[in-house]
This record gives structure tokens, sequence and C-alpha cells, in this order.
């Protein structure tokens, strides 16, 4: 047990030998526990010095060790949920020298990832997807008569979405050979572990039982009256000890639940359940941040950690990936989340027809204060974000109010809910769509670079994009009282710092403002990036306007800028393609003016994880950037216009 990280690089001898599973292999079992502990104090320091998810890697320590000890990875594939229980796995896969680099420009990613390494079977970031690709994993090898085993490992947290069990019913279905290991680390399926559970566990796990069963199902399956009652007696007897009839009920040999931090236990089960043909599911319960003691006290601010600075005191980040926030003293500037959240509040005051729903993003999306002092109108859904947005629309047809907060890189999930049953009805729905734009460390799998692309083409929707704390509140305002589906998109972490109006003001759908006159070149911007148009735009004397709105877009402001200017820039923290560039550029054609508008946003590619500076940088959307993007432009412009006039004379 560890009361603090590890400040210095751990002695670990047998990790340091244990380079690649085969070398893992090698191992005698009596040595395994000696291993995980070292693993698990390595996990503890290489996080101190960078930063990054632990406490799900943590508490699945053993489970890693037993994994890569008894499969024969790569050959054998192993399928990871969502990702951040993997840092473990990564170390025991030859990047344990990179750890350091975890989540920086140009080092390992935080999440599984294909082009990484070969021990990475799936990319993963978004949770709930492990069974479907292992299941085509498991689908293939038996279309090519490949011996390798495939394994899922997902979270209770994991299998509630609805994909978990389509990919189940589909797995039994196929019948497939497959193993699927459910990590229960919050106790929210089962508690049911102890003395009577562990040794039926043990039973149904044993090599005897195994070819006990399936040699009377070869047999009685003959006669099916007495199969059934086989089947019977065996279902009956497991659901007065363990909660796997669900799982039986779907087609699974389950066994469970047993302690997943029990190594000997680990490896004798899955070995044994590895030789059983078809679709199997293990059940293990661990602990999120085992071994650390202020991660098993709260393991949901301790989901991840700050990189430790010299004489600096840990910071636990919440479980959406934001520092927790400091000293009443000295905070400066909310979060976007907290604007959301405060704002939330305010109206659930005034207003009893604001429902808040969320698929699982409660402390993420800034919602904890709202559950507590409106339970009875919160709704966390758990990780269904179809069903987080049909709900929302069931709820709007008898004349509530509902706010759906919601990740951007998740709205994606439940694209076809909000086309057709929110927008098609016209249903009275607002989204406030949190992580808009670039994420950071967490990278492309967490980005929130289409929202406005995806958005913008759908009829009847409204689309607002703040540039500041202020603008958010009032925006989200002015939108949820708009009679129909309307969406507000706000960035991860904090704004420029304005001051926010409490007092919540009607601001006109699709209006902007012009902050600033210049000459040549006028600025339309989209969101959070207006900070940096100003900049750019002082030292230049190009004019400012602030859109406030992607759809509609005000088509006086603009018909107005493109007959004072020569130029137009639009700029978003969104994709260029179908962004609000391109229904700027849209709008100007069908008026057929033909002023030249450069579209800034993020480029036609999958940008990687760094520092969300390093990463504006790349998308050329930072100041030196887009001054540089502009000069060019100009000269171009300039260049044809010479060689115009040229050829005309």
């Amino acid at each position: 047990m560890f009361d603090q990280i590890p400040t210095q690089r751990p002695n670990t001898p047998l990790l340091d030998v244990v380079d690649t599973p085969a070398r893992l292999r090698e191992l005698s079992e009596k040595q395994l526990p000696q291993l995980a502990k070292e693993l698990r104090e390595y996990l503890l320091y290489t996080v101190g010095q960078t930063g990054g998810h632990f406490g799900a890697g943590l508490g699945v320590v053993e489970l890693t060790v037993a994994l890569h000890y008894v499969l024969n990875t790569p050959d054998d594939r192993l399928v990871w949920d969502v990702g951040h229980q993997t840092y473990p796995h990564k170390i025991l896969t030859g990047r344990r020298e990179q750890m350091s680099s975890i989540r920086q420009l140009d080092g390992l990613s935080g999440f599984p990832k294909r082009s990484e390494s070969e021990f990475d079977t799936f990319g993963v970031g978004h949770s709930s997807t492990s069974i479907s690709a292992a299941l085509g994993m498991a689908l293939a090898a038996e279309m090519t008569d490949s011996q390798q085993q495939t394994v899922a490992v997902i979270g209770d947290g994991s299998m509630t979405a609805g994909m978990a069990f389509e990919a189940l019913n589909h797995a039994a279905h196929a019948d497939t050979n497959m193993m699927v290991i459910l990590n229960d680390n919050n106790m929210s399926i089962s508690k049911n572990v102890g003395g009577l559970a562990n040794y039926f566990s043990k039973i149904w796990a044993s090599k005897t039982y195994c070819a006990l069963r399936e040699g009377s199902k070869r047999v009685l399956t003959k006669i099916p009256q007495a199969w059934e009652l086989a089947r019977k007696t065996e279902e009956h007897m497991k659901g007065m000890v363990s909660p796997g009839t669900l799982f039986e009920e779907l087609g699974f040999y389950y066994v469970g639940p047993i302690d997943g931090h029990d190594l000997e236990r680990l490896v004798h089960d899955i070995r044994n359940m590895l030789a059983i043909p078809g679709p199997k599911l293990l059940h293990i319960i661990t602990q999120k941040g085992k071994g650390f003691t202020p991660a098993e006290k709260d393991p949901v601010g301790y989901h991840a950690l700050n990189k430790i600075e010299p004489k600096a005191c840990i910071t636990p980040i919440s479980a959406s990936g934001g520092a927790e926030a400091p000293a009443a003293s000295t905070i400066k500037k909310p979060k976007y989340q907290t604007v959301f959240g405060d704002w939330l509040c305010d109206l659930a005051e005034v207003d009893p027809f604001v429902l808040g729903i969320t698929p699982a993003m409660c402390d993420g999306s800034g919602m904890v204060e709202f559950a507590e002092r409106f339970p009875d109108r919160f709704h966390d859904v758990a990780i269904a974000e179809q069903h987080a947005v049909t709900l929302a629309a069931g709820l709007a047809c008898e004349k509530f109010k509902p706010v759906v907060a919601i990740y951007s890189t998740f709205l994606q999930r439940a694209y076809d809910q909000l086309v057709h049953d929110v927008a098609l009805q016209n249903l009275d729905v607002t989204f406030a769509i949190d992580r808009a734009g670039l994420v950071g460390e967490d990278g492309p799998t967490h980005a929130g670079a289409f929202d406005i692309s995806f958005l913008r083409c759908i009829p009847k929707i409204i689309i607002a994009t703040p540039s500041d704390e202020n603008e958010c509140r009032q925006l989200l305002f002015s939108a949820y009282h708009h009679p129909g589906a309307a969406a507000v998109r706000y960035p991860r972490g904090t704004g420029p710092g304005a001051v926010i109006e409490l007092e919540n003001q009607h601001w006109p759908i699709g209006k902007g403002r012009e902050l600033r006159q210049g000459k040549t070149v006028c600025f339309i911007n989209f969101g959070v990036l207006l900070p940096d148009a100003i900049a750019v735009a002082e030292a230049n004397n190009y004019g400012v306007c602030d859109m406030r709105w992607a759809k509609p877009l005000d088509k006086d402001l603009l018909l107005n800028m493109a007959e004072q200017y020569d130029y137009l820039v639009t700029l978003e923290e969104n994709a260029v393609a179908g962004g609000a560039g391109a229904g700027v550029m849209e709008l100007l054609a069908a008026e057929g003016i033909s002023t030249p508008v450069l579209p800034l946003g993020l480029p036609d590619e999958y940008l990687d994880h760094g520092k969300r500076s390093q990463l504006l940088q790349a998308a050329g959307l930072d100041r030196a950037s887009i001054s540089q993007r502009i000069n060019q432009w100009l000269n171009r412009h300039n260049g044809d216009a010479r060689d115009s006039q040229i050829h005309s004379l």
C-alpha cells in the first residue's frame, strides 16, 4: 500500500527484466505478485512525473499481468475498453521508457493506439466498443481457421451502454469463441463477493467442471428434456450466489464474481475459461486506485493526476479530465462547465420546467450542484448518449424543457436521435455542448472538432458560439428560450476572464456585433478564438466581428462587412469542412457577392495529443500562424491582381 506518489524512480528488479510479455511469460507464477507490486509503484512514479489517468490503471494491475501471462500476445488479441486503464499494459508491452512522454506532443497516447504498438489491437477512447471489436476479430479468426484467442476487457460503467449489449447478443448468436472480462470496480452490478460465491466460482472455472459440463452437453442435447433440466438447475444454482443469470440468458458461460486482485486466481480462471469453446464472461471485482490510499478513498477525484512539480502537493484531476478547483481565494476565472452549472441552477430556481440530462458526465459537465439541489429534475442516464437525446425528446413532448449536457465528441454517438427524434419533430431541447474544439492531451478521440459541421446542416436547429464566459451564460439563456432545438458549444477549461452578468438576458437569435473597425481585412469570428482575432487585428489594423451564432448567420452584418472590406477571414475552432466559415461563403455566394473569404479552422486531418497551445500552432490557429496565413493569402491575391492587369495590357 502506498500513501504518496514516489518522486524517485523506484527499484524494480523484476520489472527491469520484463520488457515484453514474452519475458513476462518466462517468470514463475510465484513471481507474479512481486511483479505486480513493482508495476504498481512504477505506474505511480511515472504518472507523478507526467500527469494523466491512473486510478483505473491501478485497479487492473493484477489483471494486466495475468492476461499477458496467460495469453500469447500480440498473436492473441487483447481489446481494452475506453483505455484509461491501459498504462500498465503499455509498461509491460515495450513502452516503459517512453512513459515519460505520455499525453505529450509526439509522445505516447493516453489511450491504446494501433499505430503505436502491435499490442494495441484496437484504438479506443469512447466507451463500450471493446466487445464489438473483439467479436469482429474472433469471427475473423474463425473464418481463417486461426487458433488465436480474443479477449475484451470492459468496465461496469461501459457495460451500461446499449452497444455493449448489442455486441453480447450477437456474440451469443454467433456462438463465437471469445472471452469478455467484466471489470466491476464500482459495485454498480454486483456486491456479491463472499465465501459462497467465491467457492462456487472456483468450481465453475475448474477444468473438471468445465470438462464435465461440455461432455454432458454433448450427451444430453440428444435428449432435449434432460438437457433443459440440467441447464435450468445450473442456472438456478448460479442465480442464488451470483449476478450472472443475465449473461447466462444472453448465451455466455459465466464465472464470477471473483477478486480481481487475486493474481493466482486470475491466472487459474482465465487459463481454464479460455479452454472452453464459445462465448464466456469472467466477472471480476476490483478497486479503482488499488494500492494508493488517497485514490482508494477518493476514486473520482484521483481518476487522474496533474504532473507533480517539485515541492508541490498532489493535485487530483476529476473524472472529466479537469484539475480540482483551487482554494476560493485563488480562483480568478471559472471553467466554462462551472458557468453552465451555475446558470442551470439559477434557471431551475425560477423555471419549474427545466430538466438536466447527462450521459454519465455529471461531474465533467458541471452538474454536481444541480443534481444535489434538484434531484427530481436531474437524470444521469449512464453511458447511453442515444437514450439521453431521445429521453429529452420525450420529455419535451410533455411541455418540459430539457437541457442535455454532453461533450461534443460524445454527441456524435447520438446523431440520428438528434436529427430524427428532436429536430425533425421541432422539439424544444437545448444542448449544452462541452469540450468543443481542441481538448489537449486527450487527443483526437475526445476533440470536439466537428459539431458545427454536423449540426449546421440540420434544419430548424440554432447554434451559438460564445467567445467568453458571459457570452456563454447569455447565449445559453437565449438558446433555452428558443422554441425548438438549440445548441451552445463551449470549450474545455477557462475563458479569458470576462465579467459574468448574473442577470440573464435575451439576446436576439442570429445577431452578431462589430467590435473593431479597420481597413482591408475583417475577421468574422465564431467562438473562443476571439482574443486572438483581436490581437492580430490590432497589430494590422483589421476589423473584427463577433458573430455569436453559427446558425442562423447575421446576414445583414455579413453583407455590410463584405461591402466595407476587401477581404474577409473567418475564424473558428471547428473543422473548416462544413464549418461556420463555409456557411459564410455559402451566404455570400447566394447573394452574388464575390468578396474573397479565407476560412481558418481545424485542418482536414486528426490532430494528435499535446498541449492546447501546441495543437493550435499545429493547426495554424495561433496568433503568429494566423498573421502569416493571412499575409500569404493577401500576397497571392495581390499577385493574381497584378498578373491580371499585366495580361489585360
